[in-house]
């Protein structure tokens, strides 16, 4: 915004109107790439783990239905007493 105010108060489209301006964002542009980037590098590594973490969960709520189909049939429990037991 600096580089077309210096232009508007020079009148005209000289280097020396603008280049303050330019300078001004080129320094504000590399600032904030260089917040940016480590940024979106720790975002996508969280990201990652929470991927990873869900992944595993899934994994393991498969393997305890996979328990509890195998030990605890549809009709109930299976065995004297109500005590577990495996179904082959």
């Amino acid at each position: 915004m600096d580089a077309f105010t210096g232009l508007g108060a020079a009148g005209s489209a000289s280097l020396r109107a603008v280049a303050p301006g330019i300078a001004e964002a080129l320094i504000t542009t590399a600032a904030g790439l260089f917040t940016a980037v480590p940024a979106v590098i720790a975002y996508n590594h969280f990201l990652h783990d929470i991927k990873d973490l869900g992944a595993r969960m899934d994994s393991f709520a498969m393997e305890v239905s996979a328990l509890v189909e195998k030990y605890i049939p549809a009709t109930g429990l299976s065995g004297e007493n109500g005590n577990l037991r495996p179904i082959c």
